[in-house]
């Protein structure tokens, strides 16, 4: 199969976003406006990418093997695990599956939360034709409907945002962002779910921070972090915590 040649500076920008890597993993620092799986743009998707990313590094003649096991919205950024085997690919999917993978994202929402921490429980459906999730409301619990998630906690505040640290139970579609802007706490540049303004680059201020699993092959404990966009700079997130 052939791949694409990448330019120097994409070659040394995806080089530099490799957070962890051995022979059956891949774990990624996905920029926002980035796409995990194909869709209806054909945009080259994250997979794609490190795939010929690694047939240039690696001078490998043949295919590439790379599983995609989560995805991300398109307008998140933060980690991406990528499976390199199929051994690893079947058990991450299991294991994302089964819930057995700890998430933690951050998030910037205009509006305070009405409390610095809690547990949100709720019922999610999904709108296929507004690409949109919807939380149901008491005593109207749809048949399609699913269970969903998260416990959440204030990280810092300015005078005009708040950071929260998402630990997310459940792995729905849409979910924290759904959940958040029901709690009134509509996460920064997310129109879809009331945001004010966009952001300029077209992201949303959600990103996976922080990933903890036990290793589908070795069978060890291991904790991963994404370094936040640098677009959050502007924020002075060391202040806020």
């Amino acid at each position: 199969m052939l791949y694409r040649t990448l330019s120097e500076e994409e070659y040394g920008d995806a080089s530099a976003r490799i957070l962890y890597e051995d022979n059956h993993l891949l774990v990624v620092n996905k920029k926002a406006g980035e796409i995990v799986q194909a869709d209806m743009t054909e945009d080259e998707t994250i997979a794609d990418l490190y795939k010929s990313f690694m047939a240039m590094r690696d001078a490998k003649p043949g295919s590439v093997f790379l599983g995609v096991p989560h995805r991300l919205d398109r307008p998140v950024s933060g980690i991406v695990v990528l499976a390199k085997t199929s051994k690893a690919l079947a058990r991450l999917n299991d294991m994302f599956r089964t819930g057995s993978i700890c998430k933690y994202y951050w998030a910037i929402v205009c509006s305070a939360p009405p409390a610095e921490s809690a547990r949100l429980t709720g019922h999610i459906f999904r709108n296929e034709a507004r690409n949109k999730s919807y939380m149901c409301r008491p005593g109207s619990l749809r048949k399609d409907a699913k269970l969903a998630e998260l416990e959440y906690r204030l990280l810092g505040k300015t005078d005009r945002y708040w950071l929260l640290e998402v630990h997310l139970l459940t792995g729905r579609h849409h979910q924290i962002r759904c959940q958040l802007s029901d709690m009134g706490c509509v996460i920064k540049g997310d129109l879809k779910y009331g945001a004010p303004r966009s952001n300029p680059d077209g992201s949303i201020c959600l990103h996976s921070r922080r990933i903890s699993f036990v290793h589908p092959v070795r069978k060890v404990e291991m904790t991963v972090e994404a370094p936040l966009p640098e677009t959050w700079n502007t924020f002075k997130i060391n202040d806020m915590i």
